[in-house]
């Protein structure tokens, strides 16, 4: 990950702005750049994962223009070897450094070109404006406000932009900001044609389409690691990449000390394709001691994110200590896609495809958040192979009728795809677990204990505080909303709601968001 921010005005004095772009140094430790404009100022933290020499280092100039960007642009050495055939000249590996030459090309055409995770500013000497644009699942984070003369910024994280700005809130996925207007270049939820062919055929291309998602990933000039929770997502994308890679790949799991579901299931598939394991464990004491951290790092008060938060902050905080991987592979997008546990209570194809539709839309408030957090404050990157805008685009255009549930058997077709020697058949068929509860039962139960010891019986009373936007319903998530309205005050409005199950739909009126609380959970806790 790398970090970037943009300041279009100087009403912030210099001191200041700085100060705030070095609230996020650990995206990019490994080189920084803060620099007064004509306009305002910009600044760069560089995390070197392609092209790791000085010459990568951002902001790329060419003639009046400028850009930074926190990206991966895949397919990048072809694209840049066409433009040196027009005779376009490049002084670094980095894949960043195409943008300049695409945008001379194409103009904001460029950005529904790219094969890419990323969020970018771009300077236009010419016209004297700023372009701005983000990828269409917004993997890679950025926010936007208004300085107090009315100059907009931008920056990776929120915690960059607290004081600056007024109210802070997420650049919308698929979008490019151009003269005071957000338009949108690629809505991720839209096909341009229906999947066709036969359950087969369907299949064979669901295996083919993610199997190169995984393999495009696996291009760095950085080490890379693999998160595997030994569910199913996190599994084929490591399998995938055992089948690819000539070494073994190195992969990682955590759990609870006394009760974790998954590292049985993470050592089986270790075992099965071969790859260099290694298990941590967390205790009580470590997750409490780092809930403020977390919820601060996440910018967030939604229970699901933070619970799920917790594992993958402290498993990629044990990576960064122990290891050299830069660049982390992870499962993320596979349940908006192909149906979570509440998803089975989807009372027809169309309410199927709807809640995909705004699944995968607000992916970057959820799961996608939580994936960068965790990962680009332990300065390390995140890659999601799921979140592959072709198989994306694929999977939405197949038929919901086949997505929904009436297999007896979750994210049936993703199963039936891989079906063959890839994994055990215990793993590929194996029950949905969620994550904050497959690391162990025990870690929501003790931060649960933890928020009733803090706020007794008069919590509702402490709740009221914060009816402006999105009240918290349990003591947990008032405990979260406490710790988020600390570190930004007032700026809850940067979540759209909670991550909760369809309430309208038989089945999902809970007040949890743990699959645990829904009655098809079956054996997924085993």
């Amino acid at each position: 990950m790398c970090s970037i921010f943009v300041l279009t005005g100087k009403s912030v004095p210099r001191e200041k702005a700085e100060r705030a772009f070095y609230q996020t140094l650990s995206r990019g430790p490994d080189l920084s750049n803060f620099s007064v404009t004509k306009e305002g100022y910009v600044g760069f933290h560089r995390l070197a994962i392609m092209g790791l020499t000085v010459k990568g280092m951002q902001p790329f100039v060419r003639g009046k223009n400028f850009c930074v960007c926190n990206g991966e642009l895949y397919g990048f050495r072809a694209v840049r070897s066409a433009l040196e055939e027009e005779g376009y000249e490049f002084e670094s590996e980095s894949d960043c450094e195409i943008l300049l030459p695409l945008y001379e090309k194409y103009g904001v055409e460029m950005f529904a070109r790219l094969d890419a995770e990323f969020a970018c500013v771009l300077y236009d000497g010419e016209r004297g404006e700023y372009i701005a644009a983000r990828d269409p699942i917004g993997i890679r984070p950025m926010y936007y406000g208004y300085l107090a003369d009315g100059k907009i910024a931008f920056a990776s994280e929120p915690k960059n932009l607290v004081g600056l700005c007024a109210k802070i809130l997420p650049f919308p996925p698929g979008h490019y900001y151009r003269g005071g207007k957000f338009v949108c270049f690629r809505d991720a939820t839209k096909f341009r044609s229906p999947a066709a062919g036969s359950l087969d055929e369907i299949c064979a291309k669901i295996k083919a389409k993610l199997t190169y998602g995984v393999e495009k990933r696996l291009d760095s000039d950085a080490p890379v690691g693999f998160l595997l929770s030994g569910g199913l997502d996190s599994s084929l994308v490591c399998a995938i990449a055992a089948r690819r890679e000539k070494q073994p790949i190195r992969t990682f799991s955590i759990g609870m000390e006394k009760d974790a579901i998954d590292l049985k299931y993470a050592r089986e598939v270790a075992e099965y394709i071969g790859s260099a394991h290694t298990e941590f464990f967390m205790t009580r004491e470590e997750v409490l001691a780092h809930l403020e951290f977390v919820v601060k790092t996440l910018a967030t008060y939604d229970i699901t994110t933070v619970r799920a938060s917790m594992g993958m902050y402290l498993l990629c905080k044990k990576i960064h200590e122990n290891t050299n991987v830069r660049v982390l592979l992870t499962g993320e997008v596979s349940d908006e896609l192909f149906g979570y546990k509440y998803t089975d209570f989807a009372p027809d194809a169309a309410a199927f495809q709807a809640e995909a539709e705004k699944r995968v839309r607000e992916l970057h408030m959820y799961d996608v958040l939580r994936a960068d957090r965790c990962i680009s404050v332990n300065s390390m990157e995140a890659r999601v192979p799921f979140g592959d805008l072709d198989f994306v685009e694929y999977v939405m255009g197949i038929d919901p009728a086949l997505k929904m549930n009436t297999y007896g058997m979750g994210k049936y077709l993703l199963r039936r795809a891989f079906e063959g020697d890839l994994l055990p058949h215990s793993i590929l068929y194996r029950e949905k677990a969620a994550f904050s509860d497959a690391v162990g039962h025990s870690m929501v139960d003790d931060i649960k204990e933890f928020a009733e010891e803090k706020y007794g019986t008069d919590w509702e009373k402490t709740a009221k505080r914060y009816e402006y936007w999105r009240k918290p319903f349990t003591k947990e998530a008032l405990l979260y909303r406490e710790i988020f309205e600390k570190y930004y005050p007032g700026q809850a409005e940067m979540i759209a709601d909670f991550w909760m199950p369809n309430k309208a739909w038989e089945g999902c009126n809970v007040n949890d968001p743990s699959a645990r609380v829904l009655s098809n959970y079956g054996k997924s806790g085993e």
